[in-house]
């Protein structure tokens, strides 16, 4: 884990270090993952089971989990893992109810009706990664605001895991959340099947969920022929913490987010040079003791980085250039902080809300913007699975009282078929 202070250090290097883990800068995966595209959407499920034998080793008769096998997976889990995949549904469900939009109308005496008509996507795919590291909780977090929105059919894909199977606790959490069809694929054929459509696996409006490099830039290529939430690159954490800090809980959450990938960063910003010194010290001594390690070591040094800077101050400002993914404010007062936030993706305030928290049990979503997109990109929502329609309707004494202006703006863009279509209503 590289260390530097911000005086010494050109701070956009690193950002421009962190950008090159975006499927942008990875030319070798986009021309591979166009040729998965072009395959599927010729030959369909063909091309689907030749990539899963590929990929995945598994040779499947059927891609698609029987109703009887999700269920019988949710059967096998404990009472207490039931319990706990139920309790942070509802916690989940309750935070997205509170987003919900209704549609609206206002009207006037002069005879105009305008408003904004809500309707819910009609079919969605939800993409859960299974890989080093399967996902049960992305089910939730995807499904639960669909379902929220109204969305008429949710359709779920994720890797074969066991003998055909996806991971039993992602279907578990499938029949929990309510999915309607699970198909047992994955990757970049995955996004191309729901996106185009095949014999098996019906063509959607629009695809969420986080993935590898190959299923980003797919989910970046099919954009257009259907919808998608956001291109999610690997996780990052940024820890603004003071010398009011437990050196321990710092340490434990950079690597919490350190496990996930190779390419995850995580970054640590204090005004106290021995908080710096005593993380690292404890990431050395905690990671010991950690299965992945070896993700750990490497996510560490190629994107890892603790900074020094003067102030608290300095340190959001740094943050804001880099816009993380997920940002932890452990100080004495991270509320005193909050308000010159501008980018972040989820934002946990104290010692007690780490960032494992947002990713299972608090209720908001973790599917986030990474990479730098939470300058312009939100949290997935339950406005990402619906769509909103204008509503206008004018009287004619309305229109007669605007249609001079109408004319006017029509004929300045050299309209005249615009410019018709309101004099035509008045020439008697």
């Amino acid at each position: 884990m590289k260390v530097f202070s911000s005086t010494e250090y050109d701070i956009e290097q690193l950002i421009k270090m962190l950008r090159k883990r975006s499927s942008d800068e990875q030319t070798d995966v986009t021309e591979a993952v166009r040729e998965i595209l072009t395959e599927v959407r010729v030959k369909g499920d063909e091309a689907v089971s030749y990539y899963t034998e590929k990929f995945d080793r598994a040779k499947l008769a059927n891609f698609e989990i029987g109703k009887d096998v999700i269920k019988q997976a949710y059967d096998s889990l404990s009472i207490g893992m039931t319990s706990t995949i139920e309790k942070a549904a509802e916690n989940i469900r309750k935070f997205h109810q509170m987003q919900s939009e209704n549609s609206w109308f206002e009207s006037s005496e002069e005879g105009v009706l305008l408003g904004q008509k809500i309707t819910p996507l009609e079919r969605v795919g939800v993409y859960v990664p299974g890989g080093t590291a399967p996902l049960p909780s992305s089910v939730l977090m995807n499904v639960i605001p669909a379902k929220v929105a109204g969305v008429k059919e949710i359709i779920m894909c994720t890797p074969p895991y066991n003998g055909g199977y996806p991971d039993p606790v992602i279907l578990a959490c499938a029949y929990i959340a309510g999915v309607d069809r699970v198909f047992s694929i994955g990757g970049a054929q995955a996004i191309a099947a729901m996106a185009y459509g095949t014999q098996t696996i019906p063509k959607v409006d629009k695809v969420t969920g986080p993935g590898n490099i190959f299923v980003a830039t797919a989910k970046k290529m099919v954009y257009g022929v259907c919808d998608i939430d956001m291109i999610a690159g690997p996780s990052e954490i940024l820890i603004i913490a003071d010398k009011t800090a437990r050196p321990e809980y710092v340490a434990a959450d950079l690597l919490s987010q350190a496990e996930h990938d190779v390419l995850a960063s995580s970054i640590l910003i204090s005004d106290s040079n021995g908080l710096i010194e005593d993380v690292i010290s404890q990431i050395d001594k905690q990671k010991q003791k950690l299965p992945r390690k070896d993700f750990i070591d490497k996510s560490l040094k190629n994107y890892g980085a603790a900074i020094l800077v003067s102030s608290l101050k300095e340190a959001v400002e740094l943050s804001n250039m880099i816009a993380p993914e997920h940002l932890e404010l452990i100080v004495q007062e991270p509320f005193s902080l909050l308000g010159n936030v501008k980018n972040a993706g989820a934002i946990f305030l104290g010692e007690y809300s780490p960032e494992p928290l947002g990713d299972y049990m608090a209720g908001p979503n973790h599917i986030l913007p990474t990479n730098g997109t939470a300058r312009f990109f939100s949290p997935l929502s339950v406005n990402d699975f619906t769509k909103k329609s204008s509503i206008i309707s004018y009287s004619k004494d309305a229109l007669r009282g605007l249609s001079k202006d109408l004319v006017r703006f029509a004929q300045t863009e050299g309209l005249d078929a615009h410019a018709n279509s309101i004099k035509i209503r008045f020439e008697d």
